[in-house]
């Protein structure tokens, strides 16, 4: 990350900073001792965790939960705080998921 640049934000007016302007630095090879993990029968697509993450490390497309994408998550679990039905909850970074955080047997990828 030393050699990293990371850019700054370009505001708006406003004070409005749009997804692709704001800066996105990648995690490297830290988080915290624990990882989100997403039950896709228990998410409604509030997309909470989406707007609430610190680390823009919410992937959705189109208003549908996709996963989260830890190049970015730092194990903060702000999103697991926000869900309202339970969805997301933290768990030891060994603890396999499958591709996005997803836990096994709940679901592939979200689509509704």
């Amino acid at each position: 990350m030393a050699n990293e640049t990371v850019k700054r934000p370009v505001f708006r007016p406003g004070g409005v900073v749009l997804p692709t302007d704001a800066p996105s630095p990648r995690t490297g090879s830290w988080r915290s001792v624990e990882k989100p993990a997403a039950d896709l029968t228990l998410c409604v697509n509030c997309l909470l965790c989406w707007a609430h993450c610190p680390d823009s490390a919410v992937a959705q497309s189109q208003g549908v939960f996709q996963g989260f994408d830890f190049d970015f998550c730092k194990g903060c679990g702000v999103c697991a705080e926000v869900c309202p039905t339970g969805a997301i909850h933290m768990v030891p970074e060994e603890q396999d998921l499958m591709p996005g955080g997803i836990l096994p047997g709940t679901g592939g990828v979200h689509v509704g």
